[in-house]
């Protein structure tokens, strides 16, 4: 009895194992999840890996894969020149916005394309190699087939919305691991933190390069249709995870979702070996289905800002950083996660360079500075004329104005009350006082030196003379009047 003990403890251990794994919650249809071995393909955890998805911007990868494998067959190289054509220039965002005539180099495209996940670059590629849109994408799903992708479909180089633009997580993984076995030279640009053009400077989308430990790939996507997608992978003590994320709810989400397939795959907990074989990821059996479409959820009224891929910390209303915790990863048959997202975010990436991009041909050195330079110049929005040339001539005609009040009105004013005081001493007669009149017609054109001379030139031959009786008597007020320029030009000032 004392031996059948162990046997039977082992025994219960086994059966409740088995009953949680296969009570456990699946992940639902809104959402992909598969994490496989680099080296050898082994899936370590899939749920929905082989329900038809759309891409969004992780088609960037086979276009980068398509052009490198040109570049290692010799038929072009990374110095190659490229030009902007129309085509790729009017592509929407991300993009970098060249004109039409600019020339990049097929090393400058890629790294734009991979980090910033720039539109118009996958184009000036896609035209470079394959010599039009349709001509690289009949490549890229030559190239899916002879890899085993079997349920991908190319319709365009960037991953922009189509109808015909099809892929699924398993495919992606093996995407992911043919660029590690075929392309080892050139998997560098996979996993650049970030390039600077010009003034500008951007950070690779996918967040888990340079906070994850031993993150090393690969590449984001969104469109509203597919949620926020990744393909990761990492590396710890010599072993390599390739984790792919569909359907996420944000970018910060699909940064956590495959930071706790990574630790899931990396941990091998101890009860793995109760778990039936799941085989390689090419032996997963594909599912005819349609795409989910999840423009309502990604891009309706419920999402407080507009998504996108480059805003990596919106997150869906409909879901909060508090909320997304056990639970959650509980019904995505994942483990407690030990971080919360937002401390995820919250960390600073590890500090590195960013990499220079630049357009026009391969320079080093002083060239390589001159060029930056002029990019730079090229790059620096200029400061919009203010049309002020009519506003300014109401200040300087405000000016005039208050010009002719201070130095004109004001001294005719004073120059008639002086005239009136002087013709008030000199002669005391009510005929004086209106001479002060002319002074005030002369105003309007402000010249004291008439307000002087029309002071002088009253005399009793004048008409004021001729009409002095008790009513002209009346009109020594009439001085007084001619006071006003000098509280009218008081708001002028």
């Amino acid at each position: 009895m004392h031996l059948l003990r162990p046997l039977l403890r082992r025994s219960l251990l086994l059966f409740v194992a088995a009953a949680a794994l296969a009570l456990a919650p699946r992940a639902t249809k809104a959402e992909a999840l598969l994490v496989v071995e680099a080296d050898s393909g082994k899936v370590l955890q899939a749920d929905n890996a082989t329900m038809p998805w759309y891409p969004a911007s992780v088609t960037k990868l086979m276009t980068a894969y398509v052009s490198l494998k040109a570049v290692k067959d010799g038929r072009i190289s990374l110095d190659t020149l490229l030009t902007v054509s129309p085509t790729a220039a009017s592509q929407s965002p991300s993009k970098m916005g060249f004109r039409p005539g600019t020339q990049v180099t097929v090393d400058n495209a890629l790294k734009m394309m991979l980090v910033k996940s720039a539109n118009d670059m996958a184009v000036v590629l896609a035209e470079g190699v394959g010599g039009s849109i349709d001509g690289f994408s009949a490549m890229m799903n030559e190239t899916a087939q002879k890899l085993g992708m079997t349920q991908t479909s190319y319709v365009n180089p960037n991953g922009l919305p189509a109808d015909g633009q099809i892929t699924s997580a398993r495919d992606l993984a093996i995407l992911a691991r043919a660029i590690i076995r075929d392309l080892p030279e050139y998997e560098y640009f996979v996993h650049i933190p970030s390039i600077r053009f010009g003034r500008r400077t951007t950070q690779n989308f996918n967040r888990l390069i340079g906070r994850y430990p031993g993150a090393d790939g690969f590449k984001t996507g969104f469109i509203c249709a597919s949620g926020y997608n990744l393909v990761a992978s990492a590396t710890r003590d010599g072993k390599r995870l390739i984790a792919v994320v569909l359907g996420a709810s944000s970018g910060r989400m699909r940064a956590v979702r495959a930071a706790q397939l990574l630790d899931r795959g990396f941990a091998n907990n101890n009860l793995s070996w109760l778990r039936p074989s799941l085989g390689t990821v090419e032996s997963l059996a594909p599912i005819d289905a349609t795409p989910p479409n999840l423009r309502d959820e990604m891009c309706g009224p419920k999402r407080k800002r507009p998504a996108s891929d480059e805003d990596e910390d919106t997150v869906a209303s409909t879901s909060s950083s508090s909320g997304e915790t056990g639970a959650t990863f509980f019904a995505a048959n994942l483990p407690p996660p030990i971080f919360k997202p937002a401390d995820l975010l919250a960390q600073p990436a590890e500090p590195s360079e960013p990499v220079v991009v630049y357009t026009g041909p391969t320079r080093t050195g002083a060239a390589l500075i001159a060029a930056v330079a002029a990019d730079t110049e090229k790059d620096t929005p200029k400061p919009r004329k203010k049309k002020t040339h009519v506003a300014a001539k109401k200040p300087d005609a405000s000016a005039d104005a208050k010009s002719d009040g201070k130095s004109d009105a004001k001294p005719a004013a004073k120059q008639a009350k002086a005239d009136t005081k002087a013709d008030t001493k000199q002669a005391a007669k009510p005929e004086a006082k209106p001479a002060a009149k002319p002074a005030a017609v002369h105003h309007a054109n402000a010249k004291s030196a008439n307000a002087k001379s029309d002071g002088a030139a009253a005399k009793p031959s004048e008409k004021p003379a001729a009409t002095a009786g008790d009513k002209p008597a009346a009109k020594p007020a009439k001085p007084k009047a001619a006071a006003k320029p000098k509280n009218d030009g008081k708001p002028a000032s």
